[in-house]
């Protein structure tokens, strides 16, 4: 205690602190390393591309010299694999093996960064939906830093199939800072076990499958992710293909997944949970969201005994349940807008429960057709808190096949429009109307 004693004055004092902190360290039997001279000492031991032979002229093949470098990395028991700037064509596909970083240049999330900075040139599958991934990633595996694009892909209705661009297969693969620019299929970690997997600062326009999650049994985190128009920017047909055929996320099996910051726009689907044979999700996602689509959520099957949670999300537009959904769907703190096709905000089908805590609502029944903001057909339903901003229209429907309704505390704008066909089942009071 009396060294630690020591320490502490020193550095308050501020004088001799580097000294104060060596002389401890030295005593304790402990040796300071140079920041400086611990990242060199670093750098001389990461593996560069261009040694094995890549060429980055966006001619070559660049394939073999990609792989022959990750190999290198993994007999070494793992390493960084450095791609500096240039645009390297990769006729085939790669494999960042078991405690291999493939790193490029780039340290932050990027836009139209295809041709600058590290660039992945894929053209491998075409045609081939099902075909081997452009990039499995192994146990341990990441991405870095790296931008990849399909330069033979068509901004056209439809656009050519591909593989998936990335795959994961074995826990804690990792990425971090990249661009997939026009992927068909853009990130799965479904097809084969992937769990721990960490994905941050990434985007991409997925044309058709953006994010599948599937057979994840210990925490996934992402944290991050944009999907969004930028090589096409709704101008040419391929926006009607993406409108008509794209999903944003799927999610299947998962134990406590968290999303933070992750959004989509201009897709059929926005967030699609799924069951599949692994099971279905619990996930926990905070300040999420979903634009300018016709459907922002569709909810299939979530575990029953802890489903899922959004905190801070916005959607436009549309949440559907459905019948074969068995447990709790929770909306706390979001917001709702209708799109030009949005009839009712919600509808709820499931046996599950579904809580709406502290959320807004506006721009429902766009076609005039009677349609509620929320129209629960079936299963539980909790509104507590919520402002229903549109007047002259039904703001809940309450059908005879729900099991129980509490709408307690709410606001509603010109009156209150609920329609209760649940009877005694339901529980509704202490709302307020206000012109």
């Amino acid at each position: 205690m009396d060294d630690f004693a020591f320490l502490r004055r020193s550095l308050l004092k501020g004088i001799g602190s580097l000294a104060a902190l060596t002389a401890f360290t030295e005593g304790a039997g402990m040796h300071m390393v140079r920041a400086d001279v611990q990242s060199e000492d670093a750098s001389k031991n990461v593996l560069n591309v261009r040694d094995f032979g890549a060429k980055g002229d966006g001619k070559s093949d660049d394939t073999e010299a990609f792989q022959k470098a990750i190999d290198a990395a993994h007999a070494m028991g793992g390493n960084i694999v450095f791609v500096p700037r240039g645009d390297y064509l990769i006729a085939g596909t790669l494999e960042v093996r078991e405690n291999v970083v493939l790193e490029g240049v780039f340290r932050g999330p990027t836009m139209q960064s295809h041709l600058k900075g590290s660039t992945l040139l894929a053209v491998a599958g075409k045609g081939q939906i099902d075909g081997t991934p452009f990039i499995t990633l192994r146990q341990n595996g990441t991405l870095h830093g790296i931008t990849i694009f399909y330069p033979e892909q068509v901004q056209q209705d439809p656009p050519h199939p591909y593989p998936w661009t990335i795959r994961g297969i074995g826990d804690n693969c990792t990425l971090v800072d990249v661009l997939l620019v026009n992927p068909y299929q853009g990130i799965d970690f479904g097809t084969f076990p992937a769990g721990r997997h960490f994905i941050r600062n990434v985007g991409m326009q997925a044309l058709y499958r953006g994010l599948y999650i599937d057979q994840c049994y210990d925490i996934g985190r992402v944290e991050n992710l944009h999907i969004w128009p930028f090589w096409e920017v709704w101008q040419t047909p391929l926006k009607h293909f993406i409108e008509r055929e794209g999903i944003a996320f799927i999610i299947g099996r998962t134990d406590w997944e968290y999303m933070s910051n992750c959004f989509c726009i201009g897709y059929k689907i926005g967030f699609h949970f799924i069951r599949t044979k692994a099971g279905s999700a619990n996930v926990l996602l905070t300040q999420c969201g979903s634009d300018v689509g016709p459907l922002a959520v569709r909810v299939e099957h979530v575990m029953e005994h802890a489903g899922i949670s959004f905190v801070n999300g916005q959607f436009m537009a549309g949440i559907e349940i459905e019948e074969t959904n068995p447990g709790p769907v929770k909306f706390t703190a979001c917001g709702f807008w209708g799109v030009d096709t949005t009839e009712s905000h919600v509808v709820l089908k499931g046996k599950g429960h579904t809580f709406f805590n502290g959320c807004h609502f506006n721009g429902w029944d766009r076609k005039k057709t009677g349609a509620p903001c929320i129209d629960a057909q079936r299963g539980g339903i909790t509104v507590i808190g919520c402002d229903f901003m549109d007047r002259g229209k039904t703001h809940i429907r309450l059908g005879s096949g729900i099991d129980c309704a509490i709408v307690t505390g709410n606001r509603f704008r010109g009156q209150e429009g609920i329609v209760n066909e649940a009877g005694d089942k339901a529980q509704i009071g202490m709302n307020v109307v206000t012109p």
